[in-house]
Parts: structure tokens; C-alpha cells; sequence
């Protein structure tokens, strides 16, 4: 089955319409412009280089930057470096492209309560908290993120303030308001905008759309009315957007499949242990342009702060770039984790989750490296790589994890020919993490160098 059921036509097509809008709505700032390839301004010399494309590594490896582009990827025996040329050693270091997270929440930042953090920063969320996350990722070495689920205004904001170099963060790719059957509290209509009929719907899609977003997210599209569901997605897809959705019950999936939605979320709420055979033989069907975002570590990362090393909450690692009023607030939301409403069904959901991450990897959906970053103790700066070393835990081979957070996204966003890998003419977004994640995944916390455009901002 094909987004909207209409064969291999449709998905060209839309993979077309998404580049344009792309364009259209992910526009580098001014001082992205190119610079004249001849003119090296930054080299990254002497480590191991993997380029996203999935060979083997190159040892001894050259990244040169030209201005905001890479200008040449080699060894240092195939590439010289230009005399005057500024020189960053990577020696002991593997350099790879920038980070994609495609699922981080820029408006919260690891509290506990919704709600209280609702009161407190619900009116300041793009001067006060959205530029922390950002800092953080950026920090961690994602310099492209996709936020899914914010209050438009804020986030496109946000968005426009790191274009114009105003806060330092990665590239954003947004969803603003979730689309869904109703807000679940009054205080969230912000972010959360119920669908009223498929005509309520699609004049949602184009607000959105019109605000300037990237993608459409589906919430609880199985409690929708199945009219509304075929609206957001026709609506979007006629915009040339792409569809995400969650994928925690069996019925959201399969609401979500047979509407054409393009890429899921979530490896499932529920305590089943697996997928019935009715949806893994759609998901078989759908994998050549179907995406999944699993978000595996949460579950882990709570369960372990909250009871194997509440010590994590005493590391000021994840207190950067915040007040301390801030950081004070959010540690005591967090002193008694396993009473937290999130954690009620973890161990009966933990177990479950190897197998469901099986089935999907056996279905062979594309798999993409996403977090929940800024749900309670998922934080910015250490969510991506705590995601990437748990998909190792799972069995997933090293490359392919470090392809499921750069070229893979990169290919969902229609940003292929720009980012996601290392070659001359892309852009210069590029990091550097002390050690070899090809062995053990747990190298990409140490994030050393974090270029981007061009630029050193870590």
C-alpha cells in the first residue's frame, strides 16, 4: 500500500512536491551563501572520517570546508591541505555529518509535570526555554532536528531567530501543532488542535501550512473520525508535506497505514508482546516509503534515572545553558520518578520492546534516529546518543545506526542533496566524537567538534 493509495506515481510525486516545499520553507540564511570552492577556510584533519554513505571509514581522513560547503573528503595522503588553511586536529577523533534527531520537543526540558511547567514557562517558551534545547542539541552534535509538537508561533520563532544566527541551534524542521481528536487539558489547545470534520481538518492542514511548517503531525488518529484522518493526510500531501503519526496502539497503525501516512512514531504504548500479523504484513507491504522513528531510550533513560542512578540528576552536564531557578525547578520534578504518571506501565512495556524493534527492522521500514527529547529526564544534551548506544543493545550493526541519524533522515526530509553525508558540495555541517562508535556507540557522547554551515560553534 502506497501513501494514498496511489502507487509508485504518488510517491514520486510526492517526494517532488516535499523537496519544493522543502525549499521553500527551509531556505539557509543569508549567511549560508556559498563561498568560491577554491577558497578553503577550515580543515579537519587527522581522524577517522565516515561519510554517511555506509563503506568502510577513511583513516587519516581530510574534511575541507570551503566558506559553508565541503570542499574535499579524503585521507590525508589524497588531500592536501592549503597553506594558511585553519587546522582542527581530529586525531583520536571520528568525524561524521551533523546529527539528525527527528523527535525532540523543544518547549520542555525534562520536567516531570506538564502542567506546573505549563504555568511557569508557558508564556516564555521561545525567549526562556526553546533556546536551551537548542543550545544542548547543538552542543551534542545535532545540527538538524525535527521538532514534533510545540505551539506554532513559538517554535517557528525559534526557528526563524537560529536562521538568522540570533540563538545558536541546529536546522529546524517543524510540525507546530499536533492534529488530533481533541486537546487532552484546555491548557494545551495551543499545541494541540482538535479536528472538527474533515472540512475543520484540512483548514488546519492549511494554517499550518501557511505558517510555514514542515511536516503535519497525527495524534490518536484511530479516536478520529476516519474522514478527518483521509483529509489531514490528502490536505498535506497536496502541500507537498509529509504525514507523521504516532504508532502506539495496534489501530492508530493501521488507521495510519490505510490513509497513507509516511513515517510513525513510537515503538507502542501497549503491554502486547509484539505486533499481530496483520499489521507486520501491511508494514512488509509499505517498507519501500514507509519511515519509523522508534524512540527506544526513554523508557530505559527514565527507569534508569529513577531507580538504578538517580545520581544522573546531582551531573551538572545537564543543566547547560540554563538558569539555575530553571534547573532547580526541573531537578525537583524528577526526585520521585517511578511516581510519575509516565512511569505507571514501564515494567510491563519494557520487555516488550526488543521484539517490537525486531519486527520493525525484520519489516524492513526505514528505522531513523529520534528521541522525545524534553520529555520528564530525556534531555537535549545527552537523548541522541543515549538512542543511537541503545540501538547497539538491540543488535543494530554501528553504521547503520550512525545512518539512521544522517543520511536516512536526511532522505525523509528531502535534504539529501544538501546534508546527511560528507561530500563536496553538501553542506558543512559536520562533528567530531573522541573515539570509534563503529565499536562502541557510547563514543558519540563525547561530542569534540561541532561545525555547522561552515562555522565552529562547539
Amino acid at each position: 500500500m502506497t501513501p494514498g493509495g496511489g502507487g509508485s506515481s504518488r510517491a514520486a510525486s510526492l517526494l517532488l512536491a516535499g523537496a519544493l516545499a522543502l525549499l521553500v520553507h527551509a531556505q539557509p540564511s543569508p549567511a549560508s551563501s556559498a563561498q568560491p570552492a577554491d577558497s578553503v577556510t577550515l580543515a579537519l584533519v587527522g581522524g577517522q572520517v565516515i561519510d554517511g554513505y555506509g563503506e568502510s571509514p577513511i583513516e587519516d581522513g581530510v574534511v575541507l570546508i570551503s566558506g559553508n560547503r565541503i570542499a574535499r573528503v579524503g585521507s590525508e595522503a589524497e588531500v592536501e591541505v592549503p597553506e594558511g588553511t585553519r587546522v582542527v586536529s581530529t586525531e583520536g577523533m571520528t568525524v561524521m555529518p551533523g546529527l539528525f534527531d527527528m523527535h525532540v520537543h523543544l518547549q520542555i526540558l525534562g520536567h516531570g509535570d506538564y502542567e506546573r511547567w505549563n504555568e511557569l514557562y508557558g508564556d516564555r517558551l521561545a525567549e526562556d526555554v526553546m533556546p536551551v534545547a537548542a543550545r544542548q542539541l547543538l552542543a551534542a552534535g545535532v545540527t538538524s532536528a525535527r521538532d514534533l509538537g510545540a505551539p506554532p508561533e513559538d517554535i517557528l520563532e525559534v526557528r526563524r531567530r537560529i536562521r538568522s544566527g540570533d540563538v545558536p541551534g541546529p536546522r529546524l524542521f517543524v510540525a507546530g501543532a499536533f492534529l488530533q481528536d481533541a486537546p487532552y487539558e484546555p491548557w494545551q489547545s495551543d499545541y494541540r488542535w482538535g479536528v472538527d470534520g474533515p472540512e475543520d481538518a484540512r483548514s488546519k492542514v492549511r494554517r499550518l501550512v501557511e505558517a510555514g511548517v514542515d511536516v503535519i503531525k497525527l495524534i490518536d488518529q484511530d479516536r478520529m473520525e476516519e474522514p478527518e484522518v483521509e483529509a489531514v493526510v490528502d490536505a498535506a500531501h497536496d502541500a507537498g508535506l509529509p504525514v507523521v503519526a504516532h504508532a502506539h496502539r495496534v489501530e492508530e497503525i493501521l488507521v495510519g497505514l490505510e490513509h497513507g501516512v509516511d513515517n510513525f512514531e513510537h515503538t507502542g504504548l501497549g503491554t502486547a508482546p509484539g505486533y499481530p500479523e496483520r499489521v507486520m504484513r501491511e508494514l512488509r507491504e509499505r517498507n519501500l516509503d514507509l519511515y519509523w522513528t522508534p524512540t527506544v531510550s526513554p523508557l530505559y533513560v527514565m527507569r534508569y534515572t529513577g531507580s538504578r542512578f538517580p545520581e544522573r540528576l546531582d551531573d551538572p552536564g545537564w543543566r547547560r545553558f540554563m538558569p539555575d531557578s530553571m534547573a532547580r525547578e526541573i531537578r525537583a520534578s524528577l526526585e520521585h520518578i517511578p511516581r510519575l504518571p509516565y512511569y505507571a506501565d514501564f515494567p510491563a512495556r519494557i520487555p516488550t520492546l526488543p521484539d517490537k524493534f525486531d519486527q520493525l527492522r525484520d519489516a524492513g521500514v526505514k528505522m531513523m534516529i529520534g528521541t522525545d527529547a524534553g520529555i520528564p529526564s530525556m534531555f537535549h544534551i545527552d537523548a541522541t546518543w543515549r538512542e543511537m548506544e541503545r540501538w547497539q543493545r538491540l543488535g543494530v550493526d554501528p553504521m547503520r545506526i550512525i545512518q539512521a541519524a544522517t543520511l536516512v533522515p536526511a532522505r525523509f526530509l528531502g535534504v539529501q542533496d544538501r546534508l546527511g553525508t560528507l561530500a563536496p558540495g553538501k553542506l558543512a555541517d559536520v562533528i567530531a566524537v573522541r573515539g570509534d562508535p563503529l565499536r562502541d556507540m557510547r563514543a558519540m557522547r563525547d561530542v569534540e567538534v561541532v561545525v555547522k554551515d561552515g562555522r565552529r560553534v562547539h
